[in-house]
């Protein structure tokens, strides 16, 4: 299978459960950033996440709090830089305690002194690891040499210790279908898991242009789908297609909810300058979810990221026969 059988029922359960509820918007994924350290300045990073001070971390209680009021069965842990937060055993002992599944990502830097032989392997946990191109794209990408070595050095390590791994790499405006393919490649050769590749999003904040048109998006997606034929892009069939302008597809930014430092932020990870909410009942009952759906905002006309739109894309596959079976298909690694 794609992913573990949990991992799937989790959501397949959860699903139901809202469905059952007549709740048609739900979190199913919580963005929770801990802090906003980071050890590297990416090109393509919003400047927020690697500007903050280590003090400035939220403690474990909190997390756990966000966690329980938005109820999402998976916790994507990012920021900043995760292996930096002191607290990182204590936080993925209380998730695993209340059967969650971690998704992990981190740039790969610290994985060998705060997480291995620290932080046992779990069915539970998924180390995503931040890999933009092969050496010299990659290296170019963080602003600084040898980052590319380090992360393949930690995979290799990570797999013979019996971690889930997966790579995560952004296409930019100048990233080749060639080199997501040498990934592709390195993915199978390192034995991980599985590769998702996403559409990088324009931050306001990033000087530096190097993300995409939506015409560029669509023309590098029609060959990354093709990809997906061969290799194992973590992405569905459905999402694909609106990546590659096949399809239109509503955001659902409400089934990927974002707590940080500052609050809930309001209504993406992605989009900027909407504020925070301290309370999760305040930040989804006074977010306007139906405006943010449309994508008539400026700043969502060229977003195509797999958090907002991979929500949607498995919506749109249930309402046919043919869609549920190629969905199914597709979460068993056919």
């Amino acid at each position: 299978m794609r992913f573990p059988l949990s991992f799937t029922y989790a959501q397949f359960t959860h699903r139901r459960k809202m469905e059952k509820a007549k709740r048609e918007r739900y979190p199913t994924v919580l963005m929770l950033e801990p802090l906003y350290t980071c050890n590297l300045a990416c090109l393509g990073c919003s400047v927020e996440r690697y500007t903050g001070k280590l003090q400035d971390r939220m403690s474990v209680e909190r997390c756990l709090k966000a966690v329980d009021d938005c109820g999402a069965p998976i916790v994507n842990i990012c920021g900043g830089e995760p292996t930096l937060y002191p607290e990182l055993k204590d936080l993925l002992d209380g998730l695993i305690q209340r059967d969650k599944h971690i998704i992990l990502c981190t740039n790969a830097l610290k994985l060998d002194t705060k997480v291995y032989g620290i932080i046992k392997p779990s069915s539970r946990l998924f180390l995503m690891i931040h890999l933009d191109g092969m050496k010299e794209t990659h290296d170019f990408v963080c602003n600084r040499e040898g980052v590319f070595d380090k992360a393949v050095e930690m995979i290799k390590q990570g797999k013979s210790l019996g971690y889930r791994i997966y790579l995560n790499a952004t296409v930019y405006r100048e990233t080749k279908v060639s080199e997501i393919e040498e990934l592709c490649k390195l993915t199978d050769t390192l034995k991980a898991d599985g590769i998702l590749v996403s559409p990088g999003y324009d931050y306001a904040s990033v000087e530096n242009d190097i993300f995409l048109t939506k015409e560029q998006t669509h023309e590098k997606f029609k060959a990354i789908r093709e990809l997906a034929r061969k290799y194992r892009i973590n992405a569905t069939p459905k999402f694909l297609e609106f990546a590659a302008g096949m399809v239109e597809l509503p955001c659902s930014p409400w089934s990927t909810v974002n707590f940080t430092p500052k609050g809930w932020k309001a209504p993406c990870y992605l989009i900027e300058g909407e504020g925070y909410f301290q309370e999760w009942e305040e930040f989804w009952t006074k977010t306007n979810w139906s405006y943010w759906e449309s994508r008539e905002d400026s700043r969502c006309q060229n977003c195509k990221m797999h958090s907002g739109f991979e929500h949607s894309a498995v919506n749109e596959a249930m309402k046919t026969m043919s869609g549920k079976l190629r969905l199914a298909a597709w979460t068993l690694g056919w």
